[in-house]
């Protein structure tokens, strides 16, 4: 390519504009990413200047392409597009190319601004650059660029070490696209600093209305007291504000194509506020603290601008020690008279100041706001609805997502409706919150002494005072939490007392409220809990259920798995045999079974059918409670029969759930979700074992509509009072999501629990309907889930309907 540019512009020197033009429009379909160079050399052929013309601009321009030309190599899930070879074509959600440039500069140590245009079917496109300096590609070398289609977008980097190579991920999603302009530009020092500053003014709240000049000693400032280079904390404070969030993109196509939408115009609040019953006053309860003006402002302006009118909002001034503040107060008070200000003389942190702003609440109904934190315009409105809809509610929670250092909506959590277990595990209610004031009253406000966790403990000491049914979930987006330095909306981690804080409010919790014995500990990240249950001495037998025919080598894995490393005390294998015929296996029964005393092998003759199995094997069973086990199962925590029947034994509980891998160390079975494929699908199924999943979903206890059957442990009695398995409709297939939704119906809640780890031998692809018969008898097992269960089936209240049910992934 650099041969033939360099030939064309001889051409052109010479006067020889036609053979110039040639090669000038060959380059064009060969290198369409540097046509705005290559134009300009174009149309100065078409124009045939005079040669001294031509040596100005060629020359210059020339060198300009030389240090910036790339070629783009693609390496994965992206081809050259069939019908127009100027663009490409996207075939997964990991396109990459490798950059190839023609400059060592390009990649050294030093201050650099790429600049990117891209043409896609999307409005905007996150699009990542990875360097090699030597460790391989990684995020922690790599910049990301949200670039809008059409327009160009840039970033100014510094690299540490030379780059080996360049990865260039265009996006992360299937479609054609067109990269019109990629440079890189070596930059100096003062030029980086010039332009990261201008970007803070024009982009970040933080330096709104300030000159370079002042947010640079703004910068230096900040830099001292954290004790580093004001240039290095500039270029900290200039990554913060391209973020690294997840799936920012398809959130945003969601606010503009499903939420927007969705919302009322002015005309329609009217007619709704006219029509409904319930219009009762919401006393909005604030405490401040030395609040960023512009924070605070916009937090009381959001108030403000709410659509439902019947609101006061009541601030308790913690005795701020910044003059602002009290001023700011003060002006809105002064503006409207919906605004009440208790103005404390001492500072007793967020509890106190929050009992205070709680005592001038005149309203039927309490929301909760922290001072920098901002509601949407309907937010009060859709809370009012939902109590017209639900009159007897007496806690209210909506959905919520943060806000950049940009004002930007990012990291939408789109929640379960009430779910006690996962409440234990982690505060997800969160915001926006609403509570009856008489119920605050009642349980005296907040508590003082667990501050960092007042919210989780305030619900906590509301729960003996309501029904399940009194807790309310609005699957709206009816909270912004600004993702500020400090915040526990950025980095919990930030804030790692509140796990210590958030121990001591359940342990006292459960204290009033549980068995003896139940002990809470810190869970696997900062603001998450394990709750361990007691189980009684001595403990009650478990009968495990395991059915089979032949395969006795994964079978004898799973038997042996469960003798070798289960701690738990009490408990049979009951091995259902459903007619084996090989020697080896029938000879391993009897070994077996005269190894161990706990084993018992017991013939099942007759057509396979998983339900009727399972429910001859309750009948033999002598256990209290019952384990139905995969023959292709394998333990690996030694605690997982204590973990599950610590839960089975809970009044309130009905079937528990284990943490299921394949082989590979995926995710198999992290609970069920309703719904996922038409009927029912696994949570977060292919996930590496590792992951936290879904606002760390895969890590914590939680409430689910169903677990598998591949290992499930629920109580005899449960089992019984729902009738077992269904061994008429439903023999192969979708027998434990039928089963667990009996139970469910009965009025108990199934758990699914991460503490109770084993693998499941079941190969990734099983599950192929493969012949006439299956494929016939599936096909009636559907129907028949889809006429029992069809509503149900369609909002599971343990997911979210803003989240898909075409994957299982808890993506939007």
């Amino acid at each position: 390519m650099e041969t033939t540019l360099k030939k064309a512009n001889d051409l052109l020197r010479k006067g020889q504009y036609e053979s110039a033009i040639k090669l000038y429009e060959q380059l064009l379909e060969e290198i369409p990413e540097m046509e705005r160079f290559i134009q300009f050399n174009l149309s100065i052929s078409k124009k045939g200047r005079k040669s001294s013309d031509v040596d100005k601009f060629i020359l210059h321009d020339y060198a300009l392409i030389c240090q910036n030309l790339i070629s783009l190599k693609p390496m994965h899930q992206i081809v050259r597009n069939a019908s127009d070879t100027s663009h490409w074509q996207s075939q997964g959600e990991d396109p990459y190319f490798f950059l190839d440039t023609n400059s060592d500069g390009l990649i050294t140590t030093d201050w650099h601004e790429v600049e990117l245009c891209m043409h896609t079917p999307y409005k905007r496109t996150n699009a990542k650059f990875y360097f090699d300096t030597g460790m391989g590609f990684n995020e922690a070398g790599s910049i990301t660029l949200t670039t809008e289609s059409g327009q160009p977008a840039r970033r100014i980097f510094k690299l540490t070490k030379t780059a080996r190579a360049i990865r260039f991920d265009p996006s992360e999603t299937e479609g054609a696209f067109q990269v019109k302009t990629l440079r890189f530009d070596k930059i100096g020092e003062s030029h980086a600093r010039s332009g990261m500053l201008q970007h803070l003014v024009s982009q970040c709240l933080d330096f709104t209305d300030l000159t370079t000049e002042v947010a640079w000693q703004r910068i230096a400032s900040e830099a001292k007291l954290l004790n580093l280079e004001p240039l290095k904390h500039l270029l900290i404070r200039y990554n913060e504000t391209f973020g690294t969030r997840p799936n920012p993109i398809a959130y945003e196509e969601w606010l503009e194509n499903v939420e927007t939408p969705s919302l009322p115009t002015p005309k329609i609040v009217l007619a709704t506020l006219e029509n409904i019953g319930l219009k009762p006053l919401i006393s909005i309860v604030m405490p401040v603290y030395n609040t960023p003006d512009i924070y605070l402002r916009a937090c009381i302006d959001s108030v403000l601008a709410q659509s439902y009118p019947h609101w006061e909002l009541c601030i308790a001034d913690d005795n701020s020690s910044k003059e602002h503040v009290r001023q700011i107060l003060r002006d809105y008070e002064q503006k409207e008279s919906r605004i009440h200000v208790v103005y404390r003389h001492e500072n007793g942190h967020i509890s106190s100041a929050s009992n205070s702003a709680l005592d001038i609440a005149s309203g039927e109904y309490v929301a909760l706001l922290d001072h920098d934190d901002v509601l949407p315009e309907h937010a009060l409105y859709f809370m009012v609805q939902a109590i017209n809809y639900n009159p007897d509610a007496q806690i209210l929670y909506s959905d919520e997502d943060k806000l950049d250092a940009n004002g930007q909506r990012f990291d939408p959590h789109f929640k379960s409706d009430w779910n006690p277990d996962l409440f234990y595990s982690t505060n997800y209610i969160s915001h926006l919150g609403v509570y009856k004031l008489a119920l605050l009253n009642s349980i005296n406000g907040f508590r003082t002494g667990v501050e960092g966790s007042q919210d989780q403990d305030l619900l906590l000491r509301c729960l003996p005072h309501v029904e399940n049914n009194q807790i309310i979930h609005i699957p709206r987006i009816l909270y912004h939490w600004r993702a500020v330095e400090g915040s526990t909306a950025l980095a919990s981690e930030e804030k790692n007392y509140t796990t210590e804080v958030g121990i001591k409010a359940l342990t006292d919790y459960f204290k009033k409220n549980g068995p003896l014995g139940i002990k809470v500990e810190a869970g696997p990240a900062p603001n998450t809990y394990r709750v361990r249950w007691p189980i009684p001495e001595p403990a009650p037998l478990v009968s495990l259920l395991i059915p089979t025919r032949d395969k006795k080598t994964i079978t004898e894995v799973a038997v042996r798995s469960i003798l070798e490393k289960t701690t738990y005390p009490n408990y049979e294998i009951i091995i259902l045999d459903n007619g084996s015929v090989m020697s080896e296996t029938i000879e391993w029964f009897e070994t077996i079974q005269r190894q161990d005393a706990r084993v018992k092998v017991i013939r099942y003759d007759h057509p396979f059918n998983y339900s009727a199995i399972n429910n001859f094997g309750v009948r033999q069973a002598k256990g209290d409670l019952i384990g139905l086990i995969n023959n292709d199962v394998e333990v690996i925590s030694s605690d997982w029969l204590i973990e599950m029947v610590s839960h089975a034994l809970r009044e309130d509980i009905g079937c528990v759930g284990a943490k299921l891998y394949y082989n590979n160390d995926t995710i198999q079975h992290a609970g069920i979700i309703m719904g996922l494929g038409g009927v029912a699908a696994h949570s977060h199924k292919l996930f590496p074992r590792d992951h936290p999943g879904y606002f760390r979903r895969l890590q914590l206890t939680q409430n689910l509509s169903g677990v598998t059957a591949a290992c499930l442990i629920v109580r005899k009695s449960v089992f019984d009072q729902v009738g077992g398995l269904d061994e008429c409709n439903l023999k192969v297939a979708f027998n434990d999501v039928d089963f667990c939704l009996k139970v469910r119906e009965a009025g108990y809640r199934n758990i699914w629990t991460p503490y109770a780890e084993l693998y499941h031998h079941e190969s990734i692809s099983r599950g192929q309907e493969d012949t006439p018969e299956k494929q016939e008898r599936f096909s009636k097992e559907i129907e028949f889930m889809l006429s029992k269960w069809g509503n149900i089936l369609k909002a599971d209240p343990y997911y979210n309907p803003n989240l898909t049910i075409h994957r299982e992934d808890f993506t939007i």
